[in-house]
């Protein structure tokens, strides 16, 4: 069996469970079968600064940062701003997709030439290619 298909997620993904009712890694394992879920520790950072604040918001990011650090191996990467991180790991090659559901950064990671993983429909989960 070959090497599993490395995913990067980013903030607004590991929030979509709570604010958007996505089965997060039931549609990655839906689209994907094997992965591997990875997040640099700028993504974790940012969990962990939204999780103070309270609110829907609060609650999602701290559902986001307990489904991190259970279900992802955090990565450290040269950027400490999230979004260039993810960036770095595309363009680096180190992962196979992201996943997003932020617009600007999608589109930095398909010029980036990798395909990225965000939400189509209500609660779908879809692959675009570069």
């Amino acid at each position: 069996m070959g090497q599993s298909t490395r995913v990067a997620l980013d903030t607004s993904a590991l929030m979509m469970p709570v604010e958007l009712d996505v089965r997060l890694f039931e549609e990655l394992e839906r689209l994907l079968d094997d992965y591997e879920a990875t997040i640099p520790q700028a993504v974790l950072e940012e969990l962990r600064r939204l999780s103070e604040k309270g609110g829907q918001e609060g609650t999602a990011a701290t559902v986001g940062h307990d489904l991190a650090t259970e279900r992802c191996l955090a990565v450290d990467t040269e950027a400490s701003y999230a979004d260039d991180a993810l960036v770095e790991l595309a363009r680096e090659g180190n992962v196979d997709y992201v996943v997003t559901n932020d617009r600007p950064l999608r589109d930095r990671v398909l010029e980036a030439g990798r395909p990225v993983i965000a939400l189509r429909g209500r609660n779908k989960l879809a692959i675009t290619q570069p």
